[in-house]
């Protein structure tokens, strides 16, 4: 069971986790102890969290969001499997607590007359400023 918040706890029947040997150093330890993590997570058929947030965390999650809807992390870090697995139960309760914030909605705004004419005579200006490169018409 994964704690994300006081109202959102991820039960045990949406994780699923195995373990297979990690790459990079660590000498013979590497080539005999499953210490790496790939934890999946059900994440399109989890009843904790809503479709907005469900939708925040596919889009957050990105590479790691699988077509039949399952977030696959994996960890490697620590040459102990109990800590990579915390790792991995980490960064996946940081994922969905990214998702929970909802973005601030955009307040369309106008632009004021002074900002408007400001902008005109900016235009006027550069306009006056390429005019005088060209050549002299001739009459």
């Amino acid at each position: 069971m994964i704690r994300i918040n006081d109202e959102i706890t991820l039960k045990d029947w949406e994780l699923q986790e195995s373990f297979q040997r990690a790459s990079g150093p660590g000498g013979q330890n590497v080539n005999k102890v499953a210490t790496a993590v790939e934890l999946r997570f059900e994440a399109a058929r989890s009843p904790a969290l809503s479709s907005a947030v469900k939708a925040r965390l596919k889009k957050i999650a990105g590479r790691k969001w699988t077509r039949d809807g399952a977030i696959v992390i994996t960890a490697e870090k620590h040459r102990s499997q109990g800590m990579n697995r915390d790792l991995a139960r980490e960064k996946l309760a940081e994922m969905i607590r990214a998702a929970l914030i909802a973005p601030k909605k955009r307040v369309r705004t106008r632009p004021t007359l002074a900002s408007k004419r400001r902008r005109l005579e900016a235009k006027l200006h550069r306009a006056s400023i390429k005019a005088g490169r060209r050549k002299p018409e001739e009459d």
